[in-house]
């Protein structure tokens, strides 16, 4: 595949990646919440999501998933319910009076715990299995060779990396966190509204 070709296939999957939705909402909440190893952690944890997606769609397994709708459900259901779990935290602290300080960012389990977040909400969001598989599936004809798939699938993960490492570190600089403190219970009220949305747009979605 010549770089005339994967160069539109990376400009919009950089504009899907960049757009607001469970995995960067999740990404942003955490960078501005608890710090920059916090957020790097998630952002980690999306592109590990991410790469498992990936692969798993490279060697058809998206497709059989897409043809199991059993398999779609489950995952539609528990990440559902994860966003509603982000979504009731949020709430709660923006219900909670008070600044609230942001976290040390030398505490090593913040790292840790960032991962397993920014994981779990990519590995549950069927969106992710979607999005994989129609990149496939409408990029590279049946017949394409693994080189092309290797390509397309090395590209795209590294314009992920690009996009969600920088969202990582723009919104846990000093100057967005103390915007973050200044105004806490307004960002968090935001922030559980758009997971409950998030979460109902997770029920609603289906293959097509």
């Amino acid at each position: 595949m010549t770089l005339t070709e994967l160069a539109p296939i990376l400009v919009v999957w950089a504009v899907g990646v960049a757009s607001p939705g469970p995995a960067i909402l999740t990404l942003i909440s955490t960078a501005l919440g608890a710090g920059r190893r916090a957020a790097l952690g998630v952002a980690l944890g999306i592109m590990c999501g991410s790469a498992f997606w990936a692969i798993s769609a490279g060697l058809g397994l998206g497709a059989v998933m897409m043809a199991n709708a059993w398999s779609i459900e489950i995952l539609r259901y528990a990440g559902a319910a994860y966003l509603l779990f982000l979504a009731v935290k949020s709430a709660r602290n923006a219900l909670r009076p008070g600044a609230k300080a942001l976290q040390p960012a030398t505490e090593p389990i913040r790292f840790a715990r960032g991962w397993r977040k920014g994981a779990l909400v990519h590995l549950t969001n069927p969106k992710a299995v979607f999005f994989w598989g129609s990149l496939y599936a409408v990029v590279l004809s049946p017949t394409a060779p693994v080189t092309d798939i290797i390509e397309v699938g090395f590209g795209c993960m590294t314009v992920s990396s690009l996009v969600v490492f920088t969202y990582a570190f723009i919104f846990s600089s000093p100057r967005i966190a103390g915007l973050y403190l200044s105004a806490r219970r307004w960002f968090e009220g935001a922030f559980a509204g758009l997971f409950g949305f998030a979460a109902v747009s997770v029920l609603l979605v289906r293959a097509t």
